[in-house]
């Protein structure tokens, strides 16, 4: 039988889902799992080299059949903490701004959140890998992921997005669910989406297996991170895509 392709994230944030995936041998033996950071698991579904992947949320309109196959997703109700706007300066100084070239979700939410919430128009500059020494005096940087948790503790000023777009939308934020490019079996669906819940009801389990002094994983984990695609969520991200035409 032909394996399902699943593409997702490698960062901290997606440890719990995919805990329970790697550990369903039924599902292994339907899936070869690819891990790379979100921008190319994106291009990846978009281009149909793989069948599903954990994906920004952003790329929903350019799949041609978009499918969202699980009850879970990377979203938050307040401050997500690893997906933030860094700066030496507070936001109505910032002149330039480095986005991230890791995830077109965040870069975007920056940039809604830059017209209609700060109400400024600094410069905006795409980036390549290395680019973090480069956030300094009026230049700030969308910083995601891991990453995001380490910058925390050297910039003086951190916007986190999540928490900015509740602020002004009242709604929680979803930064990546579970997109497929084409109908999948049922079955496979369903294994999918138990999987997925295994990690989460085993957190301790998780956060021992990949424990980092960079930042609080519990914290994170039950915290700052809300892994559940539920009704709020999803109003959230619609109200974040029909945002995007105004970017």
């Amino acid at each position: 039988m032909k394996k399902i392709k699943v593409g997702a994230v490698s960062y901290l944030n997606t440890k719990p889902l995919l805990w329970g995936i790697k550990r369903s041998k039924d599902l292994l033996q339907q899936i070869e799992l690819i891990e790379e950071y979100p921008s190319k698991i994106a291009d990846k579904l978009i281009n149909g080299t793989i069948d599903v992947g954990l994906v920004p949320v952003a790329i929903i309109p350019k799949i041609k059949e978009p499918h969202i196959i699980t009850d879970f997703c990377i979203g938050a109700k307040a401050d997500v903490a690893s997906v933030c706007l860094f700066s030496e300066v507070p936001a109505e100084k910032i002149e330039r701004v480095l986005l991230d070239y890791q995830s077109r979700t965040s870069t975007l939410l920056c940039k809604i959140l830059l017209k209609h919430f700060w109400k400024t128009s600094p410069s905006l500059e795409e980036t390549k890998a290395n680019f973090l020494h480069c956030i300094k005096g009026t230049t700030a940087g969308v910083v995601i992921g891991d990453r995001a948790l380490a910058q925390r503790k050297i910039s003086s000023h951190i916007y986190d997005l999540a928490g900015t777009w509740k602020a002004m939308t009242g709604l929680p934020f979803v930064f990546a669910a579970w997109i497929s490019n084409k109908k999948l079996p049922e079955d496979f669906i369903q294994y999918f989406n138990e999987a997925n819940a295994i990690g989460l009801k085993n957190i301790d389990k998780v956060i021992e297996e990949n424990w980092d002094d960079v930042y609080d994983l519990k914290k994170y984990y039950t915290e700052n991170i809300s892994y559940t695609l539920d009704k709020e969520k999803l109003k959230g991200m619609k109200k974040f895509l029909e945002m995007l035409s105004e970017v």
